[in-house]
């Protein structure tokens, strides 16, 4: 039974309740990364590995310091403040591991500090009062769900640079209706696995 509920976190969390196409978190680099395969990819594959990791540790420092400790009040300064830590190692790890992905995601590397579905993931974990493995599982989901949106924008935006568009709608226009088609796409999930 336990495992049949992880499965339905995770999917949830990735496509029914997708945090960029249902929440609007995360919009900024959705719409700032999403231009080239590449970058969506690299960019969703650490926005997941900190979503995950934040989750885990949120988890703990709210259980184990806050609650425990009566300062429940300092849980959005406390959440900023591992969220801003873990992508500081992301990103000094990428920086390493991958010079040409640290240049092509530039600004929005140390920007996946100020996103806002990794906050959202944290508060959404305590108000649905997730075990730790169900908040793990939860993270997961969120950060398959940003990479599959950044992915599915890419791949789209790759393919119209071939196509006719009207100038009106060429660059942010296009890419605005895109973005709307998607999110009407993802809402067609809607009610089919809540959580």
């Amino acid at each position: 039974m336990i495992i049949e509920e992880l499965i339905l976190i995770l999917i949830a969390a990735a496509i029914t309740n997708n945090f960029i196409l249902t929440y609007f978190l995360g919009i900024c680099p959705f719409i700032g990364v999403s231009n080239k395969m590449e970058s969506a990819v690299g960019l969703g594959l650490a926005t997941t590995f900190v979503m995950t990791l934040a989750a885990s540790v949120t988890w703990l420092v709210y259980q184990y310091v806050l609650v425990k400790f009566n300062l429940v009040f300092l849980q959005y300064v406390t959440f900023i403040i591992v969220i801003a830590s873990l992508v500081q190692f992301v990103e000094m790890f990428i920086r390493k591991t991958s010079p040409q992905l640290y240049k092509a995601l530039g600004i929005f590397l140390p920007l996946i500090t100020t996103n806002c579905a990794i906050l959202g993931l944290t508060l959404f974990m305590v108000l649905r009062k997730y075990s730790f493995l169900e908040s793990v599982i939860f993270g997961l989901g969120a950060g398959i769900g940003f990479t599959l949106a950044l992915v599915l924008m890419a791949g789209i935006r790759e393919e119209l640079e071939f196509a006719d568009i009207p100038e009106a709608l060429k660059g942010t226009g296009i890419t605005l209706i895109l973005a709307g088609m998607l999110a009407l796409a993802f809402m067609g999930f809607g009610g089919i696995i809540s959580g």
